[in-house]
């Protein structure tokens, strides 16, 4: 059965950003929505954040997974292992984002990456950057992109697509997921 499931970043949680307004959005239409809560900053390794995934049955070859910030690295972590329908990736990146969090991300980025089983359990992805994103550089959005054989949509100011950078709302991203829905 087609569900979504969003994955948040650093210090990140379920009912921030753009997320509960997405799952509001996309639950009208009968969709069921998951949003983890990962442990953050505490706690914050790629083996905590995969017991945690483990706890939901519902993750299958006919789910949509959406990454928000080291949610990218992490659900490229599990599209290596697990099938899915489709992708987005938005404010991503895979290796060190040289930033603050660095260290605390090391278990989910900074590795060697299966690209092609990636692509092969994949059908699709999206990937979204900011031409202004004060964590993640765009050129952390073009190796994603290119790596991944996928589409990049840069978006004019739209910082690290939060609240700080008024996203509450993120109508681009449910135009898309609409699309395959």
């Amino acid at each position: 059965m087609r569900n979504v499931f969003v994955f948040h970043g650093v210090g990140g949680y379920p009912e921030e950003n753009w997320f509960p307004w997405l799952k509001k959005e996309v639950e009208k239409s009968g969709i069921k929505v998951f949003i983890p809560q990962f442990p953050t900053p505490e706690g914050q390794t790629l083996e905590n954040w995969m017991q945690v995934l483990g706890q939901y049955d519902e993750l299958n070859q006919d789910s949509i997974v959406i990454g928000h910030s080291l949610g990218v690295p992490f659900l490229l972590n599990v599209i290596e292992n697990q099938p899915v329908k489709e992708a987005f990736l938005v404010s991503g990146f895979t290796g060190k984002a040289d930033n603050d969090f660095d260290d605390s991300m090391k278990t989910f980025a900074q590795r060697i990456f299966n690209w092609e089983q990636i692509k092969r359990n994949c059908g699709r992805f999206c990937v979204f950057h900011s031409d202004n994103d004060p964590y993640i550089k765009i050129e952390k959005a073009k190796e994603l992109s290119e790596n991944l054989n996928s589409e990049l949509i840069e978006v004019k100011g739209a910082g690290h697509f939060n609240a700080k950078s008024g996203y509450d709302t993120f109508d681009l991203l449910l135009e898309r997921l609409n699309g395959v829905l």
